[in-house]
């Protein structure tokens, strides 16, 4: 297998009778956008095109499953290209596992804290499936109230533990203080209570090591102020100042909201920690020591999370895209000098796994890269599953972030409208004629030039779909950005071979 890369090397050439048009690693890192409708052929044309390319290159990899036959379809890819013991694939009931708790606490993000990291990947995945059904809300609140309750359960964890696990977390916010209700009188083992009190026991050892190093007169100036006594133990324990916010927090804030503004808040953080309780999620993602890092695939590894959104439904694309957001930062951190191999990310029926982070990744994917293949049927189903305020905007800017675009044949004519827009205008000769019966016939012809669509939007219907009735061909419509074919223009009419 040939291991170079050279971002300038050729993965696809497109040739024809006016030349040939080297498609490059360069522009595979630049990201690659397919959109066709049902049996247009972009997974069996296209799609199979690129990742075999990718394959055959010596790509490593992650790749989300919508649909049942994907793992499948994968390890024929896999074998054809001599990868196939490349392929990893997590998969309920396999041997492959990823602890993300264990992941993102082990140290590996330099500076960051274990509570910010891990904030950031549930907060991500909860907010991406708001956006699916449409409950994100807009106003800022919710997103600080949210934020806040994650830190401090975590904190709470941390301090009480010296660890994160989904059942502690899961149980504090279930029995966390709640206004005109007694606490426990019993302390059981995962409660609030009983993560609170060790806390306490652990932050009051460390006062009293503290102060049996001071000196009398320290002791005594300590016993006389109690500013001064409070400033000593905040600035000389960290533990202590983390555990007066902790307890500000739940005791004075938290505890105090309305019945409905806290049920809302508690309920999109325990509503998801629930779903990772349960099986197979559980034991694939919250347990037991990791046997596959996102960091395999800077070796030549190709990841596979056989959890098809189609079987699996909403617990199936939450923990895929927990997955992939946690590769993704994994992916930006690598250096290039250290390790120049191409990664990729492959997601079909990409609409299922969109998250917030997306357009904001991707503007960076380059540099890092990482060659991004997102394939859906319309734009549409962007709409419908990155919603929220403004997401008509958002998806264009996202999309914007995707260089290649191939337009199989489509019936959608929106998708086939923001196609003929990105292509463009050119000037094109315009006849008109004229005739006249007046005493005598005369005719005449005046040519000018008006601006128009260089591919008109019904011409996207008209692409070969494939299948034997095509010879197993389907035909796109291919436009690069900042890049020419040899017709010297940015789009051409490419054909791919379904075997």
């Amino acid at each position: 297998m040939i291991e170079s890369f050279e971002l300038d090397e050729t993965l696809i050439p497109f040739t024809s009778d006016k030349g040939k048009t080297d498609w490059t690693i360069r522009d595979a890192v630049e990201g690659v956008q397919i959109f066709g409708g049902i049996g247009s052929g972009k997974t069996s044309g296209s799609g199979r095109k690129l990742a075999l390319s990718y394959l055959q290159k010596g790509f490593g990899g992650l790749v989300l499953t919508a649909k049942p036959d994907e793992k499948e379809l994968w390890t024929a890819y896999c074998t054809s290209t001599n990868r196939i013991d490349d392929l990893i694939v997590i998969e309920p009931g396999g041997e492959h596992r990823f602890n993300f708790l264990e992941y993102e606490s082990s140290g590996r993000h330099g500076g960051v804290s274990y509570t910010e990291n891990i904030v950031q990947v549930l907060k991500t995945v909860i907010r991406s499936s708001e956006e699916k059904s449409g409950g994100k809300s807009d106003d800022p609140f919710w997103e600080s109230a949210l934020d806040m309750l994650m830190f401090n359960v975590i904190d709470l964890c941390l301090l009480a533990y010296g660890e994160v696990s989904v059942e502690a977390m899961y149980d504090i916010v279930q029995t966390a203080p709640q206004k005109d209700k007694p606490s426990e009188k019993k302390s059981r083992p995962g409660s609030f209570d009983h993560a609170y009190r060790l806390c306490q026991q652990k932050v009051n050892t460390q006062i009293n090591d503290l102060f049996a190093g001071l000196s009398p007169e320290q002791m005594a100036s300590c016993k006389e102020d109690a500013n001064l006594y409070e400033l000593v133990i905040t600035e000389s324990l960290p533990d202590a100042k983390l555990l007066k916010l902790i307890d500000q927090f739940f005791i004075e804030h938290y505890r105090n909201l309305s019945e409905k503004t806290r049920s809302i808040i508690e309920f999109s953080f325990a509503g998801f920690l629930f779903r990772l309780l349960k099986e197979p999620i559980y034991s694939l993602f919250c347990h037991g020591a990791s046997t596959v890092i996102p960091e395999d695939s800077l070796d030549g590894k190709i990841i596979l999370l056989n959890l098809p959104v189609k079987l699996y439904h909403k617990v199936g694309r939450d923990s895929q895209i927990l997955f992939k957001y946690v590769w993704q930062r994994a992916m930006e951190r690598r250096q290039n000098n250290d390790n120049a191999r191409p990664v990729f990310l492959w997601a079909d029926e990409a609409q299922n796994f969109l998250h917030e982070y997306d357009a904001e990744y991707q503007a960076t994917a380059r540099s890092s890269r990482i060659a991004t293949v997102y394939i859906s049927q319309n734009i549409p189903n962007y709409y419908a599953n990155m919603g929220g305020h403004k997401s008509e905007y958002r998806v264009k800017s996202f999309l914007g972030t995707l260089a290649t675009k191939i337009f199989h044949a489509n019936a959608d004519v929106e998708t086939n409208t923001y196609a003929s827009d990105l292509i463009g205008e050119a000037y094109a000769e315009s006849v008109q004629r004229s005739r006249t019966l007046a005493g005598e016939f005369s005719s005449g012809e005046t040519i000018s030039f008006e601006l128009q669509k260089m591919i008109q939007p019904r011409e996207f219907n008209e692409l070969k779909t494939g299948g034997p009735l095509n010879n197993n061909v389907t035909e796109a419509i291919m436009h690069l950005q900042g890049k020419v074919f040899e017709n010297k223009q940015n789009h051409k009419k490419v054909s791919f071979k379904q075997n």
